[in-house]
């Protein structure tokens, strides 16, 4: 079973639930690494918690929501080892898997709504990295981090 480890601020605590069941749903174990509640706190607190999750364990994948996704993932990918792509919709989140074998997902509470979460956790559920003409491009990144 692939582990997920799931993360967010207070932005994005109230969509969080569903996010886990669908997951769960898929088959996947999910491991909340908070926030916990509504009360404001700090999303490179929970980026961090998250891409070191998935940077030591590197079968698993990771989701992070916050107001809009893009302070996630801006801290998320200062991780060494992390690919975190910012995504709004299943196409998106289809490419950051297929063509750059992005291993966090990011969205934004408020950018996205229940159906369009649903429709992204699809396609990440449902995408394989293609390799191909793509593995070396993300070569390329990786050797950014040395």
């Amino acid at each position: 079973m692939k582990k997920v480890y799931i993360g967010c601020d207070h932005a994005g605590f109230a969509i969080k639930g569903l996010v886990i069941k669908l997951l769960q749903k898929r088959g996947y174990e999910v491991e909340d690494l908070g926030t916990y509640s509504s009360e404001r706190v700090d999303y490179p607190d929970y980026a961090e918690k998250v891409a070191r999750a998935v940077a030591a364990d590197k079968e698993s994948f990771g989701v992070l929501i916050c107001g809009t996704g893009i302070g996630m993932s801006i801290a998320a990918n200062k991780i060494k080892g992390i690919r975190a792509a910012e995504v709004h919709d299943y196409y998106t989140a289809q490419m950051a898997r297929a063509h750059n074998d992005a291993n966090i997902v990011c969205f934004g509470e408020r950018v996205v709504g229940p159906g369009v979460v649903e429709s992204i956790i699809d396609a990440w559920c449902n995408t394989e990295f293609e390799g191909g003409r793509h593995e070396n491009r993300v070569k390329k990144i990786m050797a950014l981090e040395e």
